[in-house]
């Protein structure tokens, strides 16, 4: 079996003085595909965050193969291989699609290693390839999306972490992007997911968590929760 990769232990942030996460633990296996599932506002952005070091946990410990990393700052997380792609994906629209892409990659010194891993982002990518001298502006939200999540990949991260991808797309690229997801997992890719769409999202995971109001309500794997009556009826409505 698998070691956990990424422990999270007990954790605890406050914004403003008002509790957000209160006492978060879970674990992401090497290769699995986690998501943390919940309603607006439950913390899940906040939970990446603070694995990031952006947001600072006060209470608990958050350790990567067996290494506290709660205290590092955060570009020396990215370099021991957690890479997050925002909700936001700060593309920078001016720039090409591969000079977005190659931003991704300022972890790495290797030039040769920069160039294998926009050879991988592409041939995960088709699209990508096509439209690299385009401006990122002229993508749709759909493309603009693979070029967050591929230039997540351009440092070869050990764990992606990925903060609703599908928010705000139409139907069908929300399909498109969850597709792209399910691409990753079956690469081996460690994903840990935070998603809106919750039956895609459980039907793409090993294991999930439900977050309510910054606690952990439940947990178990995608079929199981899926198959439960209780989180049916509070999650699908059915």
């Amino acid at each position: 079996m698998n070691q956990p990769i990424l422990e999270i232990d007990n954790i605890k942030v406050r914004y403003s003085g008002l509790p957000v996460l209160q006492g978060i633990s879970l674990t992401v296996k090497e290769g699995e595909t986690v998501s943390v599932l919940g309603a607006n506002g439950a913390g899940k952005s906040t939970l990446l965050r603070a694995v990031m070091g952006t947001q600072h946990a006060f209470e608990g410990r958050i350790r990567y193969k067996g290494r506290d990393i709660q205290k590092l700052q955060t570009e020396v997380i990215v370099r021991l291989g957690i890479v997050c792609v925002p909700e936001e994906k700060m593309l920078f629209g001016p720039l090409s699609v591969e000079e977005n892409l190659v931003l991704g990659a300022y972890v790495l010194d290797d030039n040769q290693e920069v160039q294998q891993n926009l050879k991988f982002v592409y041939s995960l990518f088709p699209k990508l390839n096509e439209r690299r001298k385009q401006p990122a502006s002229t993508l749709s939200g759909g493309e603009q999306q693979m070029v967050a999540i591929g230039r997540g990949l351009m440092s070869r991260p050990r764990i992606l972490m990925l903060d609703e991808p599908s928010l705000g797309l139409a139907p069908l690229l929300v399909d498109e992007v969850l597709d792209t997801v399910r691409k990753l997992k079956e690469e081996g890719i460690t994903i840990l997911l935070v998603e809106q769409n919750v039956r895609e999202a459980l039907d793409l995971a090993d294991r999930a968590y439900i977050l309510q109001t910054g606690r952990i309500v439940g947990e178990g794997s995608g079929r199981e929760l899926l198959e439960s009556d209780k989180f049916r009826e509070a999650f699908l409505g059915i």
